[in-house]
């Protein structure tokens, strides 16, 4: 530690004594269970020199494929989408680039503006009238809504449809831990949460009740009624959850106008890069009556002395800003610039361009759709409406194996659903469609699938021909 702090030896002995210990490792044993502390060492070899660290680590790197180096068709929640350059050069603006939180409104006015225009676009997409200056991403957001409802009517038990995306679902129990809540999972039918299920497992000690549109599988979810059913059978108290892909609002019903109270997703889409797996940022957008629980921060219009518009913080439900027992959050780090990218590209599509968008979305993706499953072997894993991203099955086939065989050839044809389905989806292929696929890209993707898939067989067909050779 003294390599990195100015506290010696006699310091750190000071300190100790102070609070009535022997060791570093006396005070762990009194704040941290026996059964999470490791009695033997980690296991980590030895440490590098910086030029050695800078070869290992450039290897490391040059293992990673982008979306600048193939052709990808995978999606499940990051997709390939075009960053127009007015992005980056806002974005590369120092007063953006470098600010912290605007702690001094009087010297913050542009990123203060940027957090209100930004709450302004999130609140017309969602059709909800508050929203807050972001938070963390996708996953995050959902967790801070549920706490957000257990917060809002004491209850303890939350209900998510199966179709969450599993990374979602999985920090989603991570957190509800933390506060207490039971996790109740209602499995899909037909590709689209099952209703007759979704409305047994709500009761009236339900506290929230969360859904994914369009759903992990591509599947648009019937959300309208999704939502009526939790109002009957657990009350007004209940809370709609929504966690939504944003670019399919552009023609889709928005979270406000379907029952949802409280809209949540992962705005990487909006103007941010894929870069190898973030930074990004969230969306919360909700009903006037869960203002003043929403996590991080709202930023608000207001005019000063001499009648002069101007921006501030309104609420900061932040441990930093309030007393901890009422805090609703911990979001410590600005994520504004992701944000700024979010508004920024929002408002180069602008009111048409976003409808337009995601109506090009469905034409290429029915066009793939049809393709693919035009392929000997390849059938839909469910027929629900798609906009973007679309499930196949590919009975009998291995198919890692048949992603490995596309990928060699500079095209990335998907997610394995054996990755995140073992169990149900073993044979399955989800597969994302952005604008930045062209036909021709579909069509060499259909060539590449069809030859990998002949590839298989001809090896199986092989391998059973010496079997029996043999016997």
């Amino acid at each position: 530690m003294t390599r990195y702090t100015t506290a010696t030896d006699a310091d750190r002995e000071a300190m100790l004594a102070a609070v009535g210990v022997g060791s570093i490792r006396d005070l762990l044993a009194e704040q941290i269970p026996a059964a999470l502390l490791r009695d033997e060492p980690l296991d980590l070899p030895e440490g590098l020199s910086e030029q050695e660290a800078y070869v290992h680590l450039r290897d490391l790197a040059s293992a990673n494929v982008s979306a600048e180096d193939e052709v990808t068709f995978l999606g499940a929640g990051m997709y390939d989408h075009y960053v127009p350059a007015l992005v980056d050069m806002l974005l590369g603006r120092s007063e953006f680039l470098t600010p912290y939180t605007p702690y001094q409104p009087e010297v913050s006015q542009g990123g203060l503006q940027v957090m209100f225009e930004y709450q302004t676009a999130i609140s017309e997409l969602t059709a909800l009238p508050v929203s807050n200056a972001s938070v963390y991403e996708g996953p995050s957001a959902v967790g801070a809504a549920a706490y957000l409802a257990k917060l809002h009517n004491g209850r303890e038990r939350i209900v998510v449809s199966a179709g969450l995306h599993p990374h979602t679902l999985q920090t989603l129990r991570t957190l509800a831990v933390g506060y207490g809540s039971e996790i109740v999972e209602v499995p899909l039918r037909d590709g689209a949460t099952d209703p007759d299920a979704w409305a047994a497992a709500i009761d009236e000690r339900t506290s929230a009740v969360i859904v994914q549109q369009p759903n992990f599988l591509g599947a648009v979810e019937d959300v309208a009624p999704l939502a009526a059913a939790a109002k009957e059978r657990a009350g007004d108290k209940v809370v709609v959850v929504g966690a939504y892909d944003p670019i399919p609002l552009g023609i889709i019903a928005p979270p406000g106008d379907v029952g949802v109270d409280v809209a949540v997703g992962e705005g990487q889409t909006l103007g941010n890069r894929l870069d190898f797996g973030g930074p990004s940022f969230g969306f919360f957008a909700a009903r006037d009556a869960f203002i003043r629980r929403m996590p991080g921060r709202i930023a608000g219009e207001t005019r000063d002395v001499d009648g002069r518009r101007g921006w501030v913080l309104t609420l900061q439900t932040r441990e930093q800003h309030i007393r901890r027992e009422k805090a609703t959050s911990n979001i410590c780090t600005s994520q504004a610039l992701n944000a700024l990218a979010g508004v920024a590209y929002l408002g180069w599509l602008g009111r048409d361009g976003l409808p337009e968008l995601a109506e090009l979305l469905v034409q290429r993706t029915q066009y793939a759709l049809r393709t693919l499953t035009a392929i000997d072997g390849v059938e839909l894993l469910h027929d629900r409406p798609v906009v973007r991203e679309f499930a196949l099955r590919l009975p009998g086939v291995d198919v890692p194996a048949l992603v490995e065989y596309v990928q060699d050839r500079g095209t990335n044809p998907g997610l394995p659903l054996v990755r995140t389905h073992p169990d149900e989806h073993a044979d399955g292929l989800l597969v994302a469609i952005t604008e930045q696929r062209t036909k021709e890209q579909i069509d060499r993707l259909a060539e590449l699938v069809a030859e990998g898939l002949q590839a298989q067989r001809t090896t199986t067909g092989g391998d059973d021909a010496d079997r029996k050779a043999g016997a």
